[in-house]
């Protein structure tokens, strides 16, 4: 129902009406996908923490290991959650789907907070770890492609890109404050009282915020494009089915997309802080300062990158940044090896900036590469198993290559390698900043 302010706005100005409800999805999107990844972001940082106190305190660096381990079976279940969620979501609408994500990712993540450690419960403490990751997983599977989805659904032809863009950027801000927050615990609590119990804090968050996410993602509108089908009775009732007889080549764009956004985000977010002090040797408070700064330029390069293409397009702004991420990987990685707090600031700056750029057109690119019949189901499962395939890997597989080589600049080499193959197919993907989100 209207409210009274909302109904004198469609009297005055039908344009008024319009950019209120727009701003009113793009609010719920963004809070929701800042609740949904700063649960996921908590679990990179403390990583060094969980390694302790989740296993046997054998050797170190293996205990590190299966931490990431761990990190990337959280992500096995997302390609699981994608063909569930995103038949959910063609089928019954995008609201119901990304209240329920909220919800679950905030109660998985507050019950990681309440686990019992390894000295208390043994091997069963590893175990509910990994029970929990999976369900973070599954949950995760449907908030990026739902939260642009129904972004893009809402939004004028012209201002699409900017408005994802604007939502999708939101994913890079949680770990600027799980870090921050970490940096703040472990600056005030004693070595001893932050493994006692100051890792579990930014856990505990999760309830209160999955809260919050919840009443407001209950309080917006369902996408237009989805009511139209509804009432024109064309809602798709075997969207997995028609997605791959039909959309396979969006299917293999969208994956690419993907490959390289989920490799730089998780690099970036699930692995540095780690390498930085585990690897390189670099404090503890200079990883996270310079990790936040590198992340903060990538929220605010989306929406920028986002809006030019509106303008020149999303194949063009996509192939241009790609190539910046490919030439600037290697170099970073020297550069953060100096193991000084400048050179870690400019060195993940640099790479900050490249997966900003990237994702500006990449928000919307996944959705407008789909008819919306099967908007949800194609880009959903594409998405997630890049995301599964490169990025839960990512910590571990660069933690693998420089125990296996021996170089600190391994991973930098695998990025290039990714990127060089996914823009292959990137080249041949159609333009897509004018299509309609209806058909």
């Amino acid at each position: 129902m209207s409210t009274t302010t909302e109904i004198e706005d469609q009297i005055a100005s039908p344009g008024a009406a319009e950019a209120r409800r727009v701003r009113k999805v793009m609010t719920s999107s963004a809070i929701g996908h800042f609740v949904e990844w700063f649960d996921f972001a908590v679990y990179a940082y403390a990583a060094p923490v969980i390694a302790a106190l989740f296993f046997p305190k054998t050797d170190a660096a293996a205990a590190l290991m299966a931490v990431f381990a761990i990190y990337a079976v959280g992500f096995v279940a997302r390609p699981v959650g994608a063909f569930l969620l995103g038949n959910l979501g063609d089928r019954f609408g995008r609201k119901r789907v990304l209240a329920g994500v909220i919800l679950v990712m905030g109660v998985s993540t507050t019950l990681i907070g309440l686990l019992p450690t390894y000295a208390v419960i043994g091997v069963a403490a590893p175990v509910l770890l990994v029970v929990l990751r999976m369900i973070q997983g599954l949950s995760a599977a449907g908030e990026t492609i739902g939260s642009n989805s129904f972004v893009a659904e809402h939004s004028p032809t012209a201002r699409r890109g900017f408005n994802v863009g604007m939502v999708y950027t939101w994913s890079n801000l949680p770990p600027v404050i799980a870090a921050l927050l970490v940096l703040g615990l472990t600056t005030m609590l004693s070595p001893d009282a932050y493994e006692s119990w100051g890792w579990r804090v930014p856990f505990l968050l999760g309830a209160p915020l999955a809260v919050v996410g919840l009443y407001i993602r209950t309080r917006v509108d369902e996408s237009p494009a989805f009511l139209e089908m509804r009432e024109s009775r064309q809602v798709e009732k075997a969207p997995i089915r028609t997605v791959f007889r039909e959309q396979w080549r969006s299917m293999l764009v969208c994956f690419s997309i993907a490959a390289v956004a989920s490799l730089g985000y998780y690099s970036l977010t699930g692995y540095f802080y780690s390498y930085m002090t585990v690897t390189i040797g670099l404090e503890s408070s200079a990883a996270l300062i310079s990790n936040s700064i590198a992340l903060l330029i990538t929220f605010f390069t989306v929406p920028v990158a986002a809006l030019v293409s509106d303008r020149i397009g999303r194949r063009r702004m996509l192939l241009i940044a790609g190539l910046f991420g490919a030439v600037i990987a290697v170099p970073a990685y020297l550069l953060v090896g100096l193991g000084t707090l400048g050179a870690a600031i400019l060195s993940q700056g640099l790479l900050g900036l490249a997966l900003g750029l990237f994702f500006g057109p990449a928000g919307p690119a996944f959705v407008e590469l789909f008819p919306a019949r099967v908007r949800y189901t194609g880009a959903s499962i594409s998405y997630n198993l890049a995301f599964t395939i490169f990025g839960g890997t990512a910590p571990l597989l660069a933690t693998g290559l420089i125990s296996l080589t021996g170089s600190t600049v391994a991973p930098a080499w695998y990025v290039v390698i990714v990127t060089v193959l996914a823009l292959l197919v990137v080249v041949t993907m159609p333009e897509t900043n004018r299509r309609s989100m209806r058909d």
